[in-house]
């Protein structure tokens, strides 16, 4: 069982209200989303494991378990060409939940135009293997969002 945690502090919400096809489809996987809090912060990876995709936008986090963990900065953001992203950690890095990833500012996100909402998703899982998902509730980075079997 993979415990999967926040990597932003802000609002849990449905995945389904995602401004994206592609996540609120759940067409890359299922999980939740982060509407963050409007000020500078780190995206913490949500897991322990390696950094095996990264981008000022979006990373991946595999576990010991082979969970691979999507957090993708916001909507549309790859289209800021890295703009106000800070990477502290380097693809193949082994990192421990909680570990900074990320500096960016949601805030700059939302006034370039872009969504800042952050989907959190399980990549290759069935909507199954999920279970306590997070919904409609205040969270802090590095408190549970959902379980994965």
């Amino acid at each position: 069982m993979t415990t999967v945690t926040s990597p932003l502090a802000g609002r849990a919400i449905g995945l389904d209200s995602v401004p994206d096809p592609v996540f609120s489809g759940a067409m890359v996987g299922p999980g939740v989303a982060i509407d963050p809090v409007r000020e500078p912060s780190t995206a913490v990876s949500p897991v322990d494991g390696v950094v095996v995709s990264l981008h000022p936008h979006a990373f991946v986090v595999v576990d010991e378990s082979g969970h691979g963990v999507l957090t993708h900065l916001g909507i549309d953001t790859v289209q800021l060409n890295g703009d106000g992203f800070e990477l502290l950690v380097h693809k193949g890095d082994t990192v421990t939940r909680g570990q900074g990833i990320v500096r960016w500012d949601p805030a700059a996100v939302e006034a370039s135009g872009k969504s800042p909402v952050c989907p959190v998703v399980a990549l290759d899982a069935m909507v199954e293997a999920l279970s306590e998902l997070r919904d409609d509730s205040e969270v802090k980075a590095g408190e549970r969002l959902f379980l994965w079997k």
